[in-house]
């Protein structure tokens, strides 16, 4: 039985047992209805997981660049305090994280700093924190105690092998053999020595009959498709760079996805999605995954407010 199956039969258990217990005015039947729609609220949210985790490079090891931005020392110490919840979001999924390069700020905090993050689904969680971060706050290097508003950048891409392997299944190419030709139609020879391959997913096609053998000719088309498809998914993940690069924003004023505001009053909130909470040290401590899932799911309700 899979998932969506399990989850129609539990709803009809949980309806037998509310209208049994409704009859009967019986509290144990009802606590027994109220854990089965409680198991099956858990088998949708797993099913929901999967679903929003089903990217071809969800399942990914993922690369993150935390860059400060407008705000100077300001923003500096915000990239460190980017960096601290990150890492303490990674360690929460039993994620290993490590710094590939770190530049440090002037005074405080850091310029830039990129990171390897490890992990099952990783660059799926954190593909949802692209974007400018923006913090408000009474600045702690201010003499006079003034409110400032400081930005960070955040970039995430997936870990991609370099040397990418074409392994392509029998299945998915068509191969036709027939009589080379010369120029204008003449026969050159008369068995069907000349190989066609036809890439169905693609539609790319590859004709070879200059080799003296069908054998012959036959492996260097196959060599000649493993390079054109090659080519095809190199170019397919420089497009989805690309992609991610356009995305980006200046880092400054009107460009953030997410404000965290300390003062004047306390509130974190998603603008992408509406969600928000008044509990600022849960989510700078790690608690990030109200507001990656509502990303991920799509679900966009401004009055959302998280409990704190």
């Amino acid at each position: 039985m899979n998932g969506l199956d399990r989850v129609r039969s539990g709803l009809e258990d949980a309806r037998t047992l509310l209208e049994l217990a409704a009859e009967a005015d019986d509290a144990g039947a009802r606590s027994e209805a109220e854990g089965h729609l409680r198991q099956i609220s858990r088998e949708v949210e797993s099913l929901e997981l999967r679903r929003m985790l089903s990217g071809e490079d969800d399942q990914a090891n993922c690369y993150m660049d935390i860059n400060a931005g407008a705000g100077g020392t300001e923003s500096m110490d915000w990239a460190a305090m980017l960096l601290r919840m990150y890492t303490r979001f990674a360690e929460g999924k039993g994620w290993k994280v490590e710094i590939n390069d770190f530049v440090p700020g002037d005074e405080a905090g850091l310029k830039n700093v990129s990171l390897k993050v490890t992990g099952e689904n990783a660059y799926g969680y954190l593909k949802a924190e692209n974007g400018v971060h923006r913090l408000v706050r009474i600045s702690p290097f201010d003499a006079n105690a003034r409110r400032q508003t400081s930005f960070a950048s955040v970039s995430v891409y997936p870990e991609v092998d370099d040397d990418i392997v074409v392994d392509i299944p029998e299945k998915d190419v068509r191969v036709d053999v027939y009589r080379a030709s010369g120029a204008g139609g003449q026969k050159v020879n008369k068995t069907s020595s000349a190989v066609r391959l036809t890439h169905l997913p693609s539609g790319i096609t590859v004709a070879m009959q200059n080799e003296r053998s069908q054998h012959a000719n036959r492996e260097m088309a196959w060599k000649i498709l493993r390079a054109r498809l090659h080519d095809l998914e190199v170019k397919r993940r420089d497009r989805a760079r690309e992609e991610v690069e356009a995305q980006k924003k200046d880092i400054a004023f009107g460009s953030q996805i997410r404000s965290y505001v300390l003062a004047p009053y306390r509130l974190v909130k998603d603008l992408r999605t509406g969600v928000e909470t008044g509990n600022v040290d849960a989510v700078l401590d790690g608690e990030l995954d109200a507001f990656i899932t509502a990303q991920l799911m799509g679900v966009k309700n401004p009055a959302r407010t998280l409990p704190e």
